[in-house]
This record gives structure tokens, sequence and C-alpha cells, in this order.
């Protein structure tokens, strides 16, 4: 026994003996992790390379471990959401005090966003206010994308004339662009005292973005502000749909192959109003019904893992007659006819170039073709041609055609290992525009403009808190025979997990129209220059949107006493956004507010006068229920606006300029307008068909609608400008076959 107890000491003493050897043989690594300004890192991981020794941080960013390596080692640093930081330390057993600081990584999902000025809606964008599914289930768009917008800050309720009206601007100001080329003719051809609506489904796009002003160097020639469209990659499976409504038919059918590596498509649709204006009465009397003939195609090819090709083109055709009463005379009335034909063709191509590169070629080509004639007419409507004023002008033959090709190519180049970005790249487009006059003397008008840009912008992540988006464009006009040098510059600064304020300035040049190149080939650019603030906060639930902006006009162009460049103006406002799915159950819901202080001295305006296209004060509700048990979404919206100016702008013979003989301002404007979707496939397992039945009604109240006013040759007579009905009733039933967007129409509620 006493053997073995002495072996138990000399056991004991030999691991004491070793703990100390080894104890002598380690070196304590302490210290403290921090960000850049100071704030400790915990749960960050610290090792001693290939080896396992090592620690993780508490909550105060502090950390300590032993560890037997010797010599010069290096110690790794990581943190989720940091950059791994690396040291080389030299292990000899005397103890190690480190303070480490540690930058935060670019993530794309934590990073703010630069978005003053544009609203985004694209799958892989946080900051998602309108999808495909909003812009059809808003009551008051009729499936029309830009008819959704006007429900957004900073857009005009306009119903006399085409076009987006965005923030002072007129509808010619704004500019659509598909798959990154410019549309020439994106809304149907305008109508007198008639607004007009866009050609092209919502379904047909992935991703939207909405600049009211600062928008991106990538894209030029907007005055006023952008919509910026991408059309959707591969769809989800092969599908064919149908639709019977009561203004016309449509269908269509989208094959996607078994490999998921290509698809092709084509629809048809077939507008005819006459059964419609049999029930509803219109005030025009349209001597030729309205119909609309459509067809479109497309391919889509991937051509790799991270490379698609598209091909999408439309060909449509329609005409229409209106006789209205003529405003110089109760004997007469005005005969307007339109035949129109429209094409439109775009090819783009994406593709990485390696780990760093992406590659966009884009190129699309539209031609667009209108052959108007105007007639007076007497009470038989039979045709009546009188030489003297205020008459001669009133019997014409116009055949006006415009084409545009364009080719584009972006490059992107990521910097670094964050998010920072460079993109550059150019385009050229060639425009030629031809207009036949068939009066009482024949002549022709041909301008051709080879329009060249290129373009520089870079995307700067400093932190993810802290962004820059820095560019400019060069721009050439051979119609011109003029350059501009176009900088643009933007900046975000994250507030809180989800909130940020962003700014934004840039140069925006824009061509005259071409109506004004026929009064004067030697016009210049027109000009803006716009300053933008704004501030939002965006997660799952909810969107708050406040922006302030300061646009100033420069070189509009004026009529009088000459044409020329000397015009000026401004535009000034502050806009509110709200869209709240949370807050009411079930309930989805936006809310947006305008104010617009704008004056210009353009055209022939005898000094800076509001224009007639801009209220104070405009306002949107969009409500939509869906209740699953019916399976029915009931949507409504409102809107509001202040009365817009009017003006009798008359020549004073004998103080030979432009005088205003009568101004005044328009009613407010109101719509109410309600839709019902009734959606019958919901709750069948495994439904290969999808079926919506759709009724919707605008202007529920019939309340009236005064856009603007006519004024006789004369002045003496004034006549409101209204809608061509006070409602429009719509109900019709669309059928998906192979596809089911049921649920689609469910989230868009949650």
């Amino acid at each position: 026994m006493i053997k073995i107890s002495a072996l138990n000491h000399l056991i004991l003493l030999i691991l004491l003996l070793i703990s100390q050897l080894a104890a002598l043989g380690q070196t304590t690594i302490r210290g403290r992790l921090l960000t850049p300004k100071g704030k400790p890192v915990p749960g960050a991981s610290l090792a001693i390379k290939d080896s396992y020794d090592g620690a993780t941080t508490d909550s105060t960013g502090r950390f300590q471990f032993e560890t037997t390596e010797k010599g010069r080692q290096l110690l790794q640093v990581t943190a989720i959401g940091y950059k791994p930081v690396e040291e080389w330390l030299e292990l000899n057993g005397t103890p190690i005090e480190l303070q480490f600081t540690i930058k935060e990584a670019m993530d794309e999902l934590k990073a703010v966003v630069v978005t003053a000025g544009s609203f985004e809606a694209r799958d892989t964008k946080r900051t998602t206010v309108l999808s495909s599914i909003d812009v059809v289930t808003t009551a008051s768009a009729n499936a029309d994308v830009t008819a959704a917008l006007r429900t957004l800050p900073g857009t005009q309720q306009i119903g006399e004339r085409e076009g987006l009206f965005v923030r002072g601007g007129s509808g010619e100001e704004a500019r659509v662009f598909i798959d990154g080329t410019l549309v020439n003719n994106f809304f149907y051809s305008a109508l007198p005292d008639l607004a007009t609506r866009g050609r092209f489904s919502p379904f047909l796009f992935k991703g939207t973005v909405f600049s009211s002003g600062g928008y991106s160097a990538l894209y030029g020639q907007a005055l006023s502000g952008a919509l910026i469209l991408e059309t959707i990659d591969l769809p989800d499976q092969s599908s064919a749909s149908l639709g019977i409504s009561s203004v016309g038919l449509s269908g269509g059918y989208q094959y996607l192959n078994k490999k998921k590596t290509a698809s092709w498509g084509a629809n048809y649709g077939y507008t005819n109003l006459y059964p419609y204006f049999q029930l509803v009465k219109q005030r025009p009397d349209y001597f030729r019904i309205p119909a609309f003939h459509g067809g479109d195609a497309n391919f889509r090819i991937k051509t790799s893992k991270t490379g698609i090709l598209k091909f999408y083109s439309t060909i449509q055709g329609n005409q229409l007659g209106i006789r209205t009463p003529d405003i110089d005379s109760g004997s007469f009335k005005n005969a307007f006819g339109l035949a129109n034909y429209n094409i439109y063709t775009n090819l783009a191509w994406k593709e990485r170039l390696g780990k760093k590169w992406k590659l966009f070629l884009g190129t699309s080509y539209s031609l667009n073709r209108d052959d108007i004639e105007n007639r007076l007419q007497d009470q038989d409507n039979k045709d009546q041609f009188i030489r003297e004023q205020p008459y001669v002008s009133k019997s014409f033959d116009v055949d006006a055609l415009g084409s545009l090709l364009q080719v584009k190519t972006v490059f992107d180049r990521r910097l670094g290992s964050g998010l920072s970005v460079l993109r550059f790249g150019g385009e050229w487009l060639y425009f030629k525009d031809e207009v036949k006059f068939r009066d009482t003397i024949a002549r022709n008008n041909l301008q051709e403009d080879q329009f060249k840009a290129g373009f520089a912008e870079v995307d700067v992540y400093i932190t993810n808190n802290l962004a820059a988006k820095l560019g400019t464009r060069v721009e050439h006009s051979s119609l011109l025979g003029r350059a501009n040098i176009v900088p643009r510059l933007s900046m975000a600064y994250k507030l809180g997990e989800k909130g940020q304020a962003s700014l934004a300035y840039g140069i925006f040049y824009q061509k005259p129209e071409r109506n004004q190149l026929l009064l004067n080939p030697d016009l210049r650019f027109t000009k803006a220059a716009h300053y933008i603030a704004n501030y939002q906060v965006i997660n799952s639930s909810y969107t708050f949107r406040a922006e302030v902006f300061y646009k100033k006009y420069e070189e509009l162009v004026k009529t009088f006493p000459s044409t020329d460049n000397s015009g000026n103006g401004y535009a000034k406002g502050i806009e509110f956004f709200w869209r709240d799915k949370k807050t009411i159950e079930g309930v989805d819901y936006w809310v947006s507010y305008s104010y617009l202080d704008t004056k210009r001295d353009y055209l022939n305006f005898p000094g800076s006068l509001q224009p007639n296209f801009a209220a104070n004060h405009t306002a949107s509700l969009v409500v939509k229920k869906f209740i699953t048990r019916w399976k029915t979404q009931f949507n409504a919206s409102y809107s509001f606006a202040t009365g817009r100016p009017y003006y009798n702008i008359r020549f004073d013979q004998g103080d030979n300029k432009f005088i205003l003989a009568d101004q005044g301002k328009t009613i407010p404007f109101n719509n109410l307008s309600l839709s019902v979707n009734y959606l019958p496939a919901i709750g069948k397992t495994g439904a290969k068909s999808f079926t919506v039945w759709v009724l919707s009604v605008n202007n529920v109240l019939n309340q009236n609608q005064i856009f603007n006013y006519n004024y006789s040759y004369d002045g003496l007579t004034r006549r409101p400008i209204r809608p061509a009905a006070n409602q429009f009733f719509f109900i019709g039933c669309f059928i998906s076959f192979g596809v089911d967007r049921s649920q689609d129409v469910i989230n868009s509620n949650l």
C-alpha cells in the first residue's frame, strides 16, 4: 500500500511538471474587436490558421485564448456581415494584447439603395411598389401601366391627351424604355381632346422603375422623368390564355421546353367598341367605330447559366373617326379620321463574362404610321371647303411616318469584392420622321437624326450605410449639330434598419419636338436641372416615402416673337407615399399626395404661367381586399386633383403680341373607381388553369369632369373639354390554361 501511494504521488508530481512545462510553452492572446466607429463586434471567430486554437468574442467584443503554436503564425478573424481580417503574430510565450478594427462587408440584402426620384418594382429589389398584379388590380387603371402609375405621387390626372405628365413636365418630357432601349410610340396615336392608353400589357414586364427625376446616366432625352421597363425572362411553365370581354377578344400560347432553357409564344387581340357604344352613349359622334388589331411574338433562350437572349415583336393596327361640333359655327362639324399602323421589335442579350464582368447588348426598331384626315362638314355630314379664316385650316390630310432604329451596349465591371460597380457603354439611335401634308398646297418634310451617346456610371459603396452613384453622359445630335455633357449624382445614407435618406442632382437634355423643328431647324436642346431629397422606410409590411424636389428649366422653346430657345421655368414641390399591407388584416392599400408649384414661359405664353397640365394638389387612395372564402377581390381607387389653369392666349394685332384674353381654373377632378375580380379556380388542388371574371366601373359617382377649355377663333365662345363619356364599364372573363396565378393575387394582399 505504501509503495502504491508513493507511486501515485510520483505520477501526480510528473503531471504537475508536464502541465507547468506546457504552460510555459503557451501564449495567451487577448483583446477586443471593434468597428471603425468603436462599437463592439460580438460573436466573431478568431483562430490561428491550421490549428484548433481560437475563441469567440463576447457581447463587449472581448476575447481570450491560449495557443501552443510557436513562431510566426497567422491569426484569422471572421464575422458575419464583416470583411475578414488577418494578422501575423510572433508567438514565443509572451502574452499578446490586441485590438482589431473590422469593417462591414458589402451585403446587397443590407446595403442602402440609391432611390431618390425613383420607384422600383422588380423581383430582386427591396423597393417594390407596383407589380404587374398591382397594375391589373388597380380599379382606375384598366390594366394600363401608366394609368396605374398615376396613383403614385408626382403624376398628374390628365384626361385630354396621351402621355405621362410628371412634376410640371408635359407628356412629351417623360420617356419610356423597354429592356434598356427607347420606345418611340409607347402610347396609341393622339386624338383631339382625348387621352390614349399604352400599347403594352403589364404582364409583359417583370421589372418597373418609374423615375420622376434623377434617373440613371444610362438613359437620356427625357426632360422630366423616365419609365424603365424590363420584360420577363423564361415563363414558369407552358400555358395558353383566352379572354372575352365587353370590348373584344384575345388569346395566346406560351411554350417552355422540358429543360427550361428556351421558350416561345404568340398572342393576338381584337378590340371593337361598337357593341359597347350601343350601350353607353358617347359625347363624340363616332362615324368610324374604334377597332384595334394587335399581335405579338416572342422567344427567349438561355445562352448559358448566366446569360439570356430575349426577343419581342408586336404589330398593331387601328382606325377610328370622330365627329364633333365646330366651335366657330353652330352649323358646321369637324370630322377627324385616323388610321394607324405600328411595329415594335426588341432584341436583348445579357451575359456574365467571367466573375466580374457583365454584358448587355440591345437593339430595337419601331415604325409608326398615322394617316390623318380632318374635314369641315355641314349638318348633313357633307364636306365643306371654305377658303377664309378660321375655316381654311380645318380641312387637311396628313401622312406621318416615323421610325427609330437603336443599338445599345452596356458593360458592368464589379469593383473589388464588394457591391461597387462600374457601368459604361454607348448607344446609337437613327430617327427618321417624314410628314406629308395634302391640303391646299402639298408639301413634305423629312427629318433624319443620328443620335449618339456615351455614358459611364459608378456605384460606390463606402459602407453598407453609405453609397453614391456618379455618372455622366455625352450626347450628340446630327440633326441639331450640337453636343452636350450630362452630369448625374445621387447619394444615400442608411438610417436605422429599414430607413434611408437620399439626395440626387442631375442635368437632363431633350431634343425639341418634331413640329417645333419644322418652325426652326436650328433649335438647341432644351434643358432641366433636378435637385431631389427623399426619406423612405421599407419593410415587408409597409412603405413610407417623403420627397422634396426642385427643377429649373432652361432653353425651352418659345414660338413668339420668334421660334428659339429663350424659354425658361421651374417646378418645385413635396410628395408623400404610404403603402400598408398589415395594419388592416387582409387589406392592401396605398395613399399618395403631391404638392406642385410650377411656372413656365414657353411656346406662345405672354409671360411666366402655370401650365394648363399642372394641378397644385393631387392625391390618390387605392384599396384592395381579397376574401378567400368568396374567391373574390374587391378593389377601389379614388383620385383627386385641384383645378388646373386654362387660358385663352390670343394675338393682339394692335400691340403685335400675345395676350391673355381669358383665364381661370377648372373644377376639381374627382374619380372613384371600383372593380371586382372573381377567381373560381381557387381551392382546387393541383389546378392546371386560372380563371378570373372582372367587373369594373370608372367614376362610380358619375361626377362631372372638365379637363380644359377650347376657345373659338374670335374668343367669344368657350367650350369645356370633357371625357368621351362620364363613366367606363368593363366586364370580361380571362382564362389561363396550364398556369395558375391565383396565389399571386392572394399574395398581393398579404
